[in-house]
Formats: structure tokens, C-alpha cells, sequence
């Protein structure tokens, strides 16, 4: 199935575009900055961030973040060393357009999607995500 398009502003009001990354294997990453578990993965997301990103590897945050919350979603982004760029939110919880186009029910929750633009998989995390981006990187 393709992933279906995102378009949300980033932190410094500018839209971002999921599109805008075809050509590139993307994990879509959707987070809140209050969510625990959301925080707790986000070391294994930066990791492999690194180890991939020169292969084409992208990350596209999408927070569940309310706008009461906009200053806790940037300071986790700094907190965590969230270094890609693409951070987006429309800071309306669970209300956020792309998170009820994916049907997000829980947080965290990923997806995965190839250089087409088509998902490869859902709700990858830890060592599923390792192995998912070693078997498409070949490293």
C-alpha cells in the first residue's frame, strides 16, 4: 500500500511534506513528548538514524503533542538529540490529521516505507527496526 501523504508544519512553522523525502526509506515516527515509551525508543531511532542516513535513511516525525504542550515538543526534540529535521505537528493530540489517517491508536507507532513510497511494515521498533533497515541496507 502507499503511504498516504503528510503535510504538516514543522517546528518553525514551515510545511513539511512526507512526499518530500520519496526516493528515501522513511520511518514515519509517531511520538508525543509525554509518552514514555514514545522517549524511551527514541535512542534506538537516533542510532539508527546515524548508522543509516548516509545509505538514505529518514525519519519523519509526527507528535501527538497539543498546542498547550508546543515548548515540551521542541524541548524533547533538544532532550533527546531528535537531529533530523523533519519534525511535524499539527499540535492537536490525538486530533492530528495524519495520525487519524494512519489510525493511530497508541503511541509510540511507526511505519515503515521504501524508496517508492509504499509501507513495508508497521509498529517496528527496537531490534525489529534494526534488523528491518540491515536486511534493506545490506549492513
Amino acid at each position: 500500500n502507499p503511504a498516504k501523504e503528510i503535510a504538516l508544519p514543522g517546528v518553525n512553522g514551515d510545511t513539511l511534506r512526507l512526499s518530500d523525502l520519496r526516493g528515501k526509506v522513511v520511518l514515519i515516527d509517531f511520538w508525543a513528548s509525554w509518552c514514555g515509551p514514545c522517549r524511551r525508543e527514541n535512542p534506538n531511532v537516533v542510532a539508527m538514524y546515524k548508522k543509516y542516513n548516509a545509505d538514505g535513511f529518514e525519519v519523519f516525525s509526527v507528535s501527538l503533542d497539543k498546542s498547550t504542550d508546543a515548548a515540551k515538543w521542541k524541548a524533547a526534540i533538544e532532550a533527546d538529540g531528535l537531529i533530523w529535521p523533519n519534525h511535524v505537528s499539527d499540535l492537536r493530540g490525538w486530533q492530528c490529521a495524519a495520525g487519524i489517517d494512519y489510525g493511530v491508536k497508541s503511541i509510540p507507532f511507526t511505519v515503515l516505507i521504501d524508496a517508492e513510497g509504499k509501507i513495508i511494515a508497521t509498529n517496528v521498533r527496537g531490534a525489529d527496526l534494526q534488523n528491518q533497515l540491515a536486511r534493506i541496507f545490506g549492513h
